[in-house]
C-alpha cells in the first residue's frame, strides 16, 4: 500500500504561493503587485504535502489555447524535495484525487521544454502515465492522461 502525500490546500496557502514564485510559469503583474492568490478563475483543487515542499494544481476552465483543450488541466506541479517524493507518484496520485472530483474527464498539462532543465521535459508525467499530445500555437508541449 502506497502513502497518500497530498493534503488539501486553498488558493493563497503560503508555502505554495511561494513555491508558485519560482516555477517558470509564475505569472508577474507589470506594475509589481504584490500577489496573494496564484490559481486564476475556474473551479480548482489545490494540493500540497505536509511539509510545504511539493505542489500541484488543478483547474477546470475555459481554456482558449490553440488548439482549444477541453478536460481539466494540471495548472502547477511543482516537486521541491525529489529525495522524498518520487514526481511520477505524487501525479499519479493527483490523478486519484481529479478523477474522484472530476470523473471521466480528460487530464492536460501545457508544458515549456526550454524552461525545464530536463533532457526529457514532461517525463515524471510519461512515467505516471501521460502521452504526448501535440503542441499550442506557442510552442508549449501538451502532455494527457485520457480517462479509462
Amino acid at each position: 500500500m502506497c502513502k497518500a502525500f497530498w493534503w488539501l490546500t486553498k488558493d493563497g496557502d503560503k508555502s505554495c504561493l511561494a513555491m508558485y514564485e519560482r516555477h517558470y510559469s509564475a505569472y508577474r503583474y507589470a506594475d509589481g503587485r504584490k500577489r496573494y492568490q496564484f490559481v486564476g478563475p475556474g473551479q480548482h483543487i489545490v494540493l500540497r504535502t505536509g511539509a510545504g515542499d511539493a505542489m500541484f494544481v488543478w483547474r477546470q476552465y475555459i481554456d482558449d489555447t490553440i488548439p482549444h483543450q477541453d478536460g481539466i488541466e494540471c495548472a502547477i506541479f511543482r516537486n521541491e524535495n525529489s529525495r522524498s517524493y518520487l514526481s511520477s507518484e505524487l501525479i499519479r496520485q493527483a490523478d486519484a484525487i481529479a478523477d474522484f472530483c472530476w470523473p471521466s474527464q480528460r487530464h492536460y498539462t501545457k508544458i515549456r521544454p526550454a524552461a525545464i532543465r530536463s533532457a526529457n521535459p514532461g517525463y515524471c508525467f510519461k512515467q505516471a502515465g501521460w502521452k504526448s499530445a501535440g503542441k499550442t500555437q506557442n510552442g508549449l508541449s501538451i502532455l494527457e492522461r485520457l480517462p479509462s
